[in-house]
């Protein structure tokens, strides 16, 4: 995470509803940050050499920049109201979404963005702008989704990895912010688990494969409370398909903290399966926090 003077919270804007959410959601993200809020469009038209001034015969306000404009000057607004005494620029760049995005990330604290926008097909519950950014982005990226909360814990999803042990340092840093608890889960299925029904052996040790789980869950958290002596910590180790167990625990939660990708995913996969179910399935916003370089 970039944590440089002046880095800014960054949203991504479109005109939609669902980004309007995201703006208010970026403007409480930078408020407890103490951080400026950065409001950018990416502007494709240029790029498809489409007329983006006013007609010839239409009002000098029309045209599709200047419609670009409105709704940037319209996010900028809807997070100065958001978080009063809010630092707040805008800016649109031209370029498609994805890109103008990715751009920002290097230096940004994070990205904020919602879960679709316009022309998103109905059918898909998540845009491929926000997977395409939660993917490649160099920073972590917050999207909107399920409901806002103020109270409930942060969830954190551990499997191990290395980059579940940085979706903590991220999630304990979210929950201090907030003045909540956070909420540690490990999902796993038995070794000898194959195929449908999850169908065990009929003898096996459950105590001990549990004690080992939760070894997991002890070793990802070794050292908060060093870091954070003020935060409540609670683990929870379950048997169970990730992706589920983590959509229920984020029922209850202000927010979804998950890694990019983690053990066990196909690296042929442009973001883990973990972390693209959670953000399909969450009840509450998530985050995904990928590996820094």
């Amino acid at each position: 995470m970039n944590s440089a003077n002046g880095a800014a919270v960054v949203v991504g804007v479109d005109g939609s509803e669902e980004a309007l959410r995201a703006v208010r959601l970026a403007a409480a993200e930078a408020a407890r940050r103490a951080r400026p809020l950065r409001v950018v469009h990416g502007f494709i038209w240029p790029l498809l050499r489409v007329s983006v001034g006013p007609a010839a015969q239409g009002p000098p306000g029309g045209g599709l920049r200047h419609r670009a404009e409105a709704l940037v000057e319209a996010a900028v607004a809807e997070a100065e109201a958001a978080a009063p005494g809010l630092r707040v620029t805008g800016e649109i760049i031209d370029g498609e979404a994805s890109a103008a995005l990715l751009g920002e990330s290097p230096t940004a604290v994070m990205i904020v963005l919602g879960s679709r926008g316009l022309g998103g097909f109905a059918a898909l519950v998540v845009g491929s702008v926000a997977i395409q950014v939660a993917t490649y982005a160099d920073c972590p990226v917050l999207v909107a989704r399920g409901a806002d909360r103020t109270e409930g814990p942060v969830v954190v999803g551990v499997d191990g990895s290395a980059l579940s042990r940085e979706a903590v340092t991220f999630a304990a840093e979210e929950a201090a912010l907030r003045g909540t608890a956070l909420h540690a889960v490990h999902a796993y299925r038995h070794p000898a688990s194959s195929g449908p029904g999850d169908m065990q052996p009929l003898v096996y040790e459950e105590s001990q494969l549990r004690g080992e789980e939760d070894r997991v869950l002890v070793e990802a958290l070794a050292g908060l409370a060093d870091r954070h002596p003020e935060l409540s910590v609670s683990r929870e180790a379950t048997r169970g398909r990730p992706v589920r167990v983590l959509a229920e625990a984020s029922r209850r939660a202000q927010l979804l903290v998950v890694g990019g990708q983690g053990r066990g995913e196909l690296s042929g996969l442009l973001l883990g399966s973990v972390s693209q179910g959670a953000l399909h399935h969450a009840g509450c916003p998530v985050a995904v926090v990928r590996a820094p370089g």
